[in-house]
């Protein structure tokens, strides 16, 4: 089966659009090894048919390979790199509605509490291998999509939940949990990073207390709020700089700095250099990957 995930993966990655006809399912790959890069990921399953990769947590690597999985259960601050190449994988997002409604139908001796954080590798078994080929083999038929896409990854959710890391996917899916409170949090961070943000709003949205949030946010993300924020702020930063034509102190204000030489040593701490000058050597290397025609790995998977 592996075999043959790994067949079919080579055979439909894009590299200019890992996005593909199934609904939430993207696809990746990678010719070379892969320097660390930052990103945000949501709750998410990640598979890996060939190669391997590592992720970073707050400075705690996760490595899966194709007898593992990667599964993040928020929206976490990562760094992530392939570290043994070919590199061919999968995502498939998490929708927290369709983890809620396939928890109805299990029996209660399931729905016991997990662990706390919302990232994890598991260890993919035969069931679980054979649902991630089926879900590729879908788009050989584009047909089939609407109505069978839904049931193998309503399969896929309800395997992850029978597993290790299925407290996770439980927690998620409860809105009084302690991950759905600060779940509710990191939204409110993803959607005001850039204004001032005080400890005791953020624990107000949680419903938490400001000392029992801070513990519990850690706990979850392996980072403090305010180590959060900061990396949420740094990354759209270089978002924007790769993006747009625009000075490192517009960039800095717009998202949230006060103070632009604050910002350059806290970038050039995050990425290992000065914002200008990154941005000017990640134009030049994609611009040099492309020409070469060398897949470039989407980050994330």
């Amino acid at each position: 089966m592996l075999s043959e995930l790994c067949h079919l993966l080579d055979r439909h990655t894009d590299d200019e659009r890992p996005e593909t006809a199934v609904p939430g399912l993207r696809l990746f790959r990678s010719s070379v090894k892969t320097k660390p890069s930052p990103v945000v990921s949501a709750p998410v399953f990640c598979c890996i048919a060939q190669g391997r990769k590592r992720v970073f947590l707050g400075g705690e690597p996760f490595v899966y390979a194709p007898t593992s999985y990667l599964i993040s259960s928020a929206d976490l601050p990562v760094s992530g790199e392939v570290i043994e190449a070919p590199y061919l994988g999968f995502n498939l997002a998490i929708d927290a509605a369709a983890v809620s409604d396939l928890l109805l139908s299990l029996p209660p001796a399931l729905l016991s509490k997990g662990p706390s954080r919302a990232l994890a590798v598991g260890m993919m078994d035969e069931e679980l291998t054979a649902c991630a080929v089926r879900l590729v083999r879908l788009l050989d038929r584009p047909g089939d999509i609407p109505v069978l896409a839904p049931l193998v990854q309503r399969e896929i959710l309800y395997r992850l939940i029978q597993g290790p890391c299925g407290g996770m996917l439980r927690e998620l899916a409860q809105p009084s949990s302690q991950l759905s409170q600060v779940s509710r949090a990191i939204q409110w961070i993803r959607e005001r990073f850039d204004e001032p943000i005080r400890i005791e709003e953020l624990a107000a949205v949680a419903s938490m207390s400001p000392p029992s949030f801070h513990r519990h946010f850690r706990a979850i993300t392996n980072l403090s709020p305010l180590q959060y924020v900061k990396q949420i702020r740094l990354q759209e930063a270089r978002r924007r700089l790769l993006a747009d034509d625009v000075d490192a102190a517009t960039v800095a204000f717009a998202v949230g700095y006060e103070s632009p030489s604050q910002f350059s040593r806290e970038y050039r701490r995050m990425f290992g250099q000065p914002p200008a000058r990154d941005a000017s050597h990640r134009r030049r290397r994609l611009a040099a990957l492309q020409s070469d025609s060398v897949p470039i790995e989407a980050v994330g998977a």
